[in-house]
């Protein structure tokens, strides 16, 4: 299952002012953000991300992909790497996202930032 997916935008004002008014008719709104370089959308949790990218101004997408615990999120950085992926940040916690956030990142052969992202704490994991 898709997780949530990132989209690199140009201007972040004026898409923010764009995808305010096209996804409100979904009932969806920015739920978390700074207001200024990125926001994300949702109905009860931030799942469509949009970005000015910080580093690379021709950054590609970036998908997640949710997994069922922190082992599959291992899993998939090895399995990635093994593949030819490069690493864009190991497995690990990321608190900056939430407390129990442990996510892996890899891109892909086109520079895609591919994710894969347990929620669960690591005792439910």
């Amino acid at each position: 299952m898709l997780d949530h997916v990132s989209l690199g935008v140009s201007d972040f004002a004026r898409s923010r002012a764009f995808y305010d008014r096209a996804l409100a008719p979904l009932g969806l709104k920015v739920l978390f953000g700074d207001d200024a370089t990125f926001g994300g959308y949702g109905d009860s949790r931030p799942f469509f991300w949009i970005g000015q990218p910080e580093a690379d101004p021709s950054a590609r997408a970036h998908v997640a992909f949710t997994a069922g615990d922190r082992r599959a999120v291992d899993a998939f950085h090895a399995a990635a790497m093994a593949a030819g992926g490069r690493d864009n940040g190991g497995p690990g916690l990321r608190p900056q996202y939430h407390a129990d956030y442990y996510g892996a990142f890899v891109l892909d052969p086109d520079g895609n930032n591919i994710e894969a992202v347990c929620h669960a704490p690591a005792a439910a994991a």
